[in-house]
């Protein structure tokens, strides 16, 4: 959620030329309910491992990423320690915390439960954000412009909800293209026009760290998900070398984005002279692929270890290479955005494990796992003793 330069008021952040913006503990306590959240996709996947089950839980990821990347747009310009602000995250959160509940069964008893919260965070943090700003603000006509398009999205999520299974996603498909297609659209208004993306004055550097909060609400999900199955399946040998081979996984996915290029994103986001476009195009969109991937990764690890010594098929081989594959390529073009450069290791390795998949289906999952997390493991110790100069920076 873009916002443009205005005059202070008492409920925005203080900036500063050069000062960077810290996260305060209350952004952190709002990411508590999208782990939570995360949690739920995952079981989702689990309880249908089909494409229907997939194509479901993709669709409810991007609603659920939605919410939280235009709540973390809101906090780059409102001040958290203002109570006012504080009131409004709050009830975001409470909202949130309903919509995840009711993700499991969205499209068939609770979807006006999940519709409904959704519509109230969405509506309501926009309407919140007009409010707490002085009448004539360029600030306050960009959340004019998100009332007015997130109302029109909102009428079809609720109407929505009134019908049955998945008819409902007859009218959900299209609000939530509404709320994925508005950024691009430059939140245009008859009369209005579009909003230009130069106009959006965010903090770089706090937006980027913002998101790379979310890579690691997915990879603790992921950690969560796979101590707690082995646990329930009981710490055999088997088991534990098991969870070692889903742990490394996890560890080679972090260090793949952590390992240098988030820094180098991040310093490219501050010294931007367009943030918002690439905090758009990069990581409003871009991490998406990346988030998907690691959920779906999770969800193989929880296979391996519910079943070590079967062969994988289907959607569950597709989660094994599907979601590492799915990563390294989410990772790419978020490089390509930021610094226009791609890096050939990752893709090649990307490719590979697509390939993998004409043999995933006639050895043991166990073995299987073993072999991807030895090849993302090594790509990160190559990167690690290689790591090439920075990327430059890529023009706006």
């Amino acid at each position: 959620m873009p916002a443009p330069t205005t005059s202070p008021t008492r409920h925005l952040r203080t900036r500063a030329d050069g000062a960077s913006q810290p996260i305060t503990s209350v952004e952190l306590f709002f990411d508590l309910v999208y782990v939570f959240a995360v949690t739920q996709l995952s079981h989702l996947i689990l309880g249908d491992l089909s494409v229907g089950g997939v194509a479901r839980a993709a669709f409810l990821l991007l609603v659920v990423w939605w919410a939280w990347i235009y709540t973390t747009w809101m906090v780059n310009w409102f001040d958290p320690t203002s109570a006012a602000v504080r009131g409004v995250l709050t009830g975001v959160m409470l909202a949130s915390l309903l919509m995840a509940a009711a993700l499991p069964e969205a499209l068939t008893r609770h979807g006006v439960l999940f519709a409904g919260a959704y519509v109230v965070l969405q509506v309501g943090r926009n309407l919140a954000g007009a409010g707490l700003l002085p009448r004539g603000t360029a600030l306050r006509d960009v959340f004019e412009r998100l009332v007015g398009w997130s109302v029109v999205s909102g009428a079809l999520w609720l109407a929505g909800a009134a019908l049955h299974g998945d008819r409902r996603l007859l009218l959900w498909i299209p609000a939530l293209a509404i709320d994925l297609a508005a950024p691009l659209a430059g939140y245009w208004l008859p009369v209005r026009g579009r909003a230009a993306t130069t106009d959006y004055d965010i903090e770089g550097g706090h937006f980027a760290e913002r998101c790379q909060g979310f890579i690691i609400i997915a990879l603790g999900e992921s950690i969560v998900v796979t101590g707690a199955t082995a646990a329930d399946a009981g710490l055999t040998a088997t088991v534990v070398l098991c969870l070692v081979i889903a742990f490394l996984e996890t560890a080679a996915l972090w260090w793949l984005y952590f390992g240098g290029a988030a820094e180098h994103s991040r310093a490219v986001m501050t010294a931007s002279d367009d943030p918002g476009r690439l905090a758009r195009d990069a990581y409003t969109y871009l991490h998406l692929p990346i988030i998907a991937g690691i959920i779906a990764a999770a969800v193989g690890d929880d296979l391996l270890i519910a079943d070590p010594h079967e062969a994988l098929h289907g959607v569950g081989l597709a989660m094994v290479l599907g979601g590492p594959a799915l990563y390294l390529l989410g990772e790419n073009l978020f490089r390509w955005r930021m610094t226009a450069s791609v890096n050939p290791k990752r893709l090649g390795l990307a490719v590979l494990l697509v390939a993998l998949a004409l043999a995933g289906g006639h050895v043991s999952a166990l073995l299987l796992s073993a072999v991807v997390a030895a090849l993302l493991v090594v790509l990160a110790l190559w990167e690690l003793r290689s790591p090439g100069a920075p990327p430059v920076p890529r023009p706006s």
